[in-house]
């Protein structure tokens, strides 16, 4: 069963979200309503995605991300906001988040993008991302997404991250693809050396200002 901390100032969007997620079999092991409480939550609880509100009173929800940026916590953030400004949204994922969604998305949208995130996956909800894409084409570079021009990426690496653009996971790659899930990995490494990336999501952004991807 999939293990999530709820992360909200809210205790009644907490509730909600733990009955909802429950009814699914998605385990709620722990919640919090701000992010300095959520970092011990976090660490206590050994989550496989946390869900992350943005907009909260004293530790928010980019300063969580930073902090779990910073001490190397490795467990996938979705965020789940009511929030879509489209600053708002590339800070999140330049923090590290791994998925956007917003908070009118469905029981089985939510579902979906928790198990995607848990199996090594992004996902942003698609109104937003057609925003972002638009404003990718038509503007300058977002921060974060800059870097000395890609490096050309082999067929098999194109292949793999259209895949990731999809918000496929390593494993669903490799079922997709017919690989091992290790060579994946391998093939994303070197999809993240070559565009100059952090992360999948910082990838995928690179990609499609890059041309890489249309």
């Amino acid at each position: 069963m999939t293990r999530v901390v709820v992360v909200d100032d809210q205790t009644l969007v907490r509730q909600g979200i733990r009955s909802l997620l429950e009814v699914a079999e998605i385990d709620v092991v722990g919640e919090a309503d701000d992010g300095r409480v959520a970092l011990d939550v976090i660490a206590d609880a050994g989550p496989d995605v946390v869900l992350l509100d943005l907009r909260m009173p004293g530790y928010d929800g980019i300063w969580t991300l930073d902090r779990l940026r910073e001490r190397e916590v490795g467990v996938p953030v979705l965020v789940l906001t009511t929030f879509d400004d489209d600053a708002l949204v590339l800070d999140a994922l330049r923090s590290g988040a791994r998925g956007y969604m917003l908070k009118d998305v469905t029981l089985d949208q939510l579902t979906h993008a928790v198990r995607t995130l848990a199996d090594g996956g992004t996902l942003i909800a698609p109104s937003i991302t057609d925003r972002l894409l638009r404003a990718i084409r038509s503007g300058p570079s977002p921060a974060g997404v800059d870097a000395p021009p890609a490096q050309r990426l082999t067929d098999r690496e194109l292949e793999v991250l259209r895949l990731m653009a999809e918000g496929f996971g390593n494993r669903r790659i490799s079922e997709t693809l017919f690989l091992a899930e290790g060579t994946v990995k391998n093939h994303v490494s070197s999809i993240l050396l070559k565009l100059g990336a952090r992360d999948r999501t910082n990838a995928v952004l690179r990609a499609l200002h890059e041309g890489v991807l249309r």
